[in-house]
């Protein structure tokens, strides 16, 4: 059976598990986002807070994903479900390139240009989510951009703790020696990186040229 064929013929199963792997990065990006941006604006108000916000989400970012499974894995709730474990390691991965962008983002916007808000009578508040943010959301893009690539990644390890997606695939074919059911799960991973970098780019592009 050629590889052709064998995608046609396991098309539910891959379409399921593509579904599985889609709400795992979707969730995981929800909540890098609801952390990561506020960390980011924390950062960029309080530059001494930098070296270990960053320094702390760099370290998660060197964990191993199979070690880092393992270290939650006794961790009450989390440890419950496979899903909830999956998510927590994989959001911990997303963190970083959008905590950065967003105090790049923010830190890149024109002196002058807060200085003019100011005289205004803009309030603190009102010049971050006003001024700051709007000018800074190409950047921001940015890093959800290369979160949501490392994410589509990352997630087929997801497969290993039981909390399905495309990895289950790779799992599997890994074990019974099969490069058809690896690439099963590698391709429509790779599309799912691709797809999300095209969407992303177009609205970082749109942000950076309406700046």
């Amino acid at each position: 059976m050629s590889l052709l064929q064998f995608l046609i013929h396991n098309r539910a199963q891959i379409f399921q598990s593509t579904l599985e792997h889609m709400w795992l990065v979707g969730i995981t990006l929800l909540l890098a986002c609801a952390i990561g941006i506020p960390l980011g604006i924390l950062v960029s108000r309080r530059p001494a807070l930098s070296k270990p916000v960053l320094g702390l989400a760099n370290i998660a970012e060197t964990i191993p994903s199979l070690a880092l499974l393992g270290f939650l894995l006794p961790v009450p709730w989390l440890g419950d479900r496979a899903d909830r474990l999956a998510i927590a390691a994989l959001t911990l991965y997303a963190l970083l390139p959008i905590i950065k962008n967003t105090v790049e983002g923010i830190r890149s916007v024109d002196p002058s240009v807060r200085e003019s808000a100011l005289a205004m009578g803009m309030t603190d508040r009102q010049i971050l989510f006003q001024v700051e943010l709007p000018l800074s959301l190409s950047l921001l893009f940015a890093g959800i951009r290369v979160a949501a690539v490392l994410t589509v990644g990352i997630a087929t390890i997801a497969a290993a703790v039981g909390a399905g997606g495309l990895g289950e695939f790779i799992f599997r074919g890994l074990a019974m020696v099969n490069n058809q059911l690896i690439l099963a799960g590698a391709i429509p991973a790779a599309l799912l990186a691709l797809t999300a970098d095209a969407v992303l780019g177009g609205i970082e592009r749109r942000f950076r040229f309406t700046r």
